[in-house]
């Protein structure tokens, strides 16, 4: 008689739960006990109580949640019993501190991944392959279109078009979430070409970035650069006759007169087309993400570039962390769901099991749970691409 399973995780409204050991793995409503994969806004959420999540993640969380709550940080595969659970954490190479959650109970393992890529970064840890019973796996881009580039293919063609807009006298705006992608990107730059400025968002990312230890190029936030030479221009203006004119007015008159020509600004998408663009003079502007494969999307943001640069999971990755988990309950959520769950149902990756597994398991069964990470407020640094 086969011993039923022991129960992990369930979905309930306030996200995945684990009833046996009380806890919940990001969960989308205030909670006592909270796990957290990685300090995207979507994903670490104010409220809680207490939070677990990996060591290499501290300074973004700290910055994204309220001091009043506790922390506990845990080493990449440290385990740690809660409710007679034992839980560990293991790189799920998303972004800094991105962590698979693994839940183990009397010889049952139940993983989480949160949002994961399989493409190495520099800013953060490699994904883990971590063997388990059940996969809880997003599908952001669950499709078999999108297959991701190497990253040095990308930044080759990204430090292109900055180096050639530079020629033409133009500013390049390069748009990328604030926490994870804009790292990325400016792990990649070629300071050489010119001077690299970051948004004021961005900017505090790198700084929690450098905190952990992480090397980027030398940036400047435009904030400071304005900063820095406002007084040197207002002394020149109060000589002028223009000194009568109101502050605000000379502020837009001062930051006219720096000249952004040859630089790079990495900034939030939210930015473009707005008044704060003004002041870059003549700019070329790219966007920096996994949709930019799809065609129309980069007419769409009304952008100049598109660079598919993801840090979720492409559709070959998917296929090959579930072989990998050697998992035969797959729990699909956020993005594909449908697509994912019916290819695996319906014996995608039957020949691949068989000839990659070293037991007779090989039989897959999978399905749809909630997009629970699709339900947070529109923030710089939701990072959905």
């Amino acid at each position: 008689m086969t011993r039923p399973r022991p129960k992990l995780l369930e979905t309930t409204p306030a996200g995945l739960h684990c009833p046996i050991g009380g806890f919940y793995v990001d969960p989308v409503r205030p909670v006592d006990r909270a796990v957290i994969t990685h300090g995207h806004s979507d994903h670490a959420r104010w409220g809680c109580r207490h939070y677990l999540s990996a060591r290499p993640g501290e300074p973004i969380l700290r910055m994204r949640l309220s001091n009043e709550a506790e922390f506990e940080f845990l080493e990449y595969g440290e385990p740690r019993t809660i409710g007679g659970i034992q839980v560990s954490l293991h790189p799920a190479g998303h972004m800094l501190g991105s962590a698979q959650v693994r839940l183990e109970y009397q010889g049952e393992v139940a993983v989480v991944t949160g949002d994961y890529k399989l493409q190495s970064d520099a800013t953060c840890a490699d994904f883990e392959p971590v063997r388990c019973h059940t996969l809880v796996t997003e599908s952001t881009f669950g499709l078999p279109i999108y297959q991701w580039r190497e990253d040095v293919e990308i930044f080759a063609d990204i430090n292109d078009w900055w180096r050639t807009s530079a020629a033409e006298g133009k500013c390049c705006l390069l748009y990328g979430y604030a926490v994870g992608k804009s790292q990325r990107l400016l792990s990649g730059l070629d300071p050489s070409i010119g001077p690299i400025y970051t948004h004021g968002a961005v900017e505090k990312g790198v700084q929690a970035y450098r905190q952990s230890g992480v090397e980027l190029p030398e940036t400047m936030a435009v904030t400071r650069r304005i900063e820095m030479t406002g007084q040197s221009s207002e002394t020149k203006l109060d000589s002028d006759e223009s000194a009568e004119k109101s502050p605000k007015k000379r502020s837009r008159k001062r930051t006219a007169k720096l000249d952004w020509a040859g630089s790079i600004v990495v900034a939030v998408p939210s930015a473009h087309g707005t008044p704060w663009m003004r002041k870059f003079g003549a700019v070329s502007t790219a966007m920096a993400s996994g949709w930019m494969a799809v065609r129309g999307a980069r007419r769409r943001r009304a952008v100049d570039r598109g660079f598919v640069l993801s840090d979720h999971v492409d559709w070959s990755g998917l296929m090959n962390a579930i072989v990998w988990s050697e998992a035969d309950d797959i729990w699909v959520t956020h993005g594909s769901t449908a697509v994912v769950s019916r290819f695996l149902n319906e014996g995608g990756l039957t020949e691949r099991l068989i000839a990659e597994r070293e037991t007779d398991r090989h039989t897959i069964r999978a399905c749809e749970i909630p997009s629970y990470w699709e339900t947070a407020t529109a923030d710089s640094d939701v990072d959905d691409d």
